[in-house]
């Protein structure tokens, strides 16, 4: 692999690299953004292996792919620093401890998920985890909503998406309206409108499973992780409808549960198919669905790696990034209404999830202990009662 001048000419080791994104796997709270930010401080101020432009560069890479992007993040710095070997050493080191400890959770759930101890606990972090999707959505759309046209697509999205039309017809369509109209040197008032996505009839699959096996399990994964942009928390929308709506093998409450156990963990929010495989498959389940959902990630990478320079200067690519980006937070938005009415429940419930979002979004607080405090809490409401 021919080395960017960015980068220092010693070669770092898979050794180095293991431990290094080891350690962030079990250390990284706090979202995608919080793992990028930790993988700065390490890579470029404290070991100086990239520049912080090429970080950037790399950075801007992961969001014009679809996967989640830390952990796109830990594969591009392997690749960048020892080549093909590093690229799946630093990727399989960040994801492992994650999914272990998400596999741990998922066992004892499975094991123990009707004690009352347990549902107290899960009682007071599904409002927090609401509240936390409320906070990404409050940052996220700020940054996404740069223009009329844009704020026009995101509402039609949130019509189109609450009529039942596909989520990969709706990242799609609004992708293709933004290319199309930036291309255009006067887009008329007309050409603001997002016909394609108004007109298509409602595509979402009426649910005939009431299980499901290894392979449909794997394909569910292997689907959301070769599709999936924006924000990790955009998977509750597409697993909801897979899952919830149209295999009809996973409750909203049960979806609930493991979005709040990826929350509570360290490491990459994807780990939820971890435990959502573990809960209808086992350990075998679990294997299958984290598979499917990360190999996407590195097949990306590995094919967008040395495209980087010439991604980050595409006005074509950007452009497409952010119809699919504003298309990804109005799938949040719909899907956090709907499972918002599966954890607020109750008084209690309803004044956890309203002051979790306002110390989020006031003071910033890491979302892993707040989610914490929300099951401690619960747990004692459920003893009081």
């Amino acid at each position: 692999m021919t080395k960017p001048e960015s980068l220092p000419a010693a070669a770092t080791t898979l050794r180095e690299l293991a431990w290094l994104f080891g350690k962030l796997g079990v250390t990284a709270f706090g979202g995608p953004a919080a793992h990028i930010a930790m993988m700065e401080e390490e890579v470029v101020r404290r070991r100086r292996w990239m520049t912080h432009e090429y970080f950037l560069d790399l950075l801007g890479a992961t969001n014009l792919i679809p996967g989640p992007n830390s952990t796109e993040m830990a594969i591009h710095i392997g690749h960048a620093r020892a080549g093909w070997a590093g690229l799946v050493v630093a990727g399989a080191c960040f994801i492992f401890p994650a999914v272990l400890i998400v596999g741990a959770i998922a066992w004892v759930y499975v094991r123990f998920g009707a004690l009352p101890e347990i549902a107290g606990v899960m009682y007071g972090i599904k409002p927090v985890v609401i509240a936390v999707v409320l906070q990404a959505l409050w940052g996220l759309t700020r940054a996404a909503v740069k223009t009329p046209l844009l704020a026009v697509v995101g509402a039609a999205a949130v019509g189109a998406s609450l009529a039942g039309v596909n989520e990969l017809i709706v990242l799609a369509t609004a992708g293709a309206i933004v290319a199309a109209t930036r291309g255009m040197r006067r887009p008329s008032a007309a050409s603001w409108l997002p016909w394609p996505l108004l007109g298509v009839g409602a595509a979402g699959a009426t649910a005939t499973a009431a299980s499901v096996g290894l392979w449909p399990l794997f394909l569910v994964f292997l689907k959301v992780g070769s599709v999936l942009f924006g924000s990790g928390y955009v998977l509750l929308a597409f697993l909801r409808s897979e899952l919830v709506d149209h295999l009809r093998c996973l409750t909203e409450s049960q979806l609930l549960d493991a979005v709040a156990v990826g929350q509570v963990t360290p490491g990459p929010v994807f780990t939820t198919a971890t435990f959502i495989g573990y809960v209808l498959g086992g350990a075998a389940g679990a294997g299958v669905a984290t598979v499917g959902i990360f190999l996407p990630a590195f097949v990306f990478v590995a094919l967008s790696g040395p495209l980087v320079p010439r991604l980050r200067r595409s006005k074509t690519a950007g452009a497409v990034l952010d119809g699919v980006n504003v298309a990804s937070l109005a799938l949040m938005a719909v899907v956090t209404v709907q499972l918002g009415r599966a954890a607020i429940i109750d008084v209690p419930t309803a004044a956890l999830a309203a002051v979790s979002a306002i110390v989020l979004i006031r003071f910033r607080v890491n979302s892993a202990w707040l989610v914490l405090a929300g099951g401690i809490l619960g747990l004692a409401i459920s003893y009081a009662r």
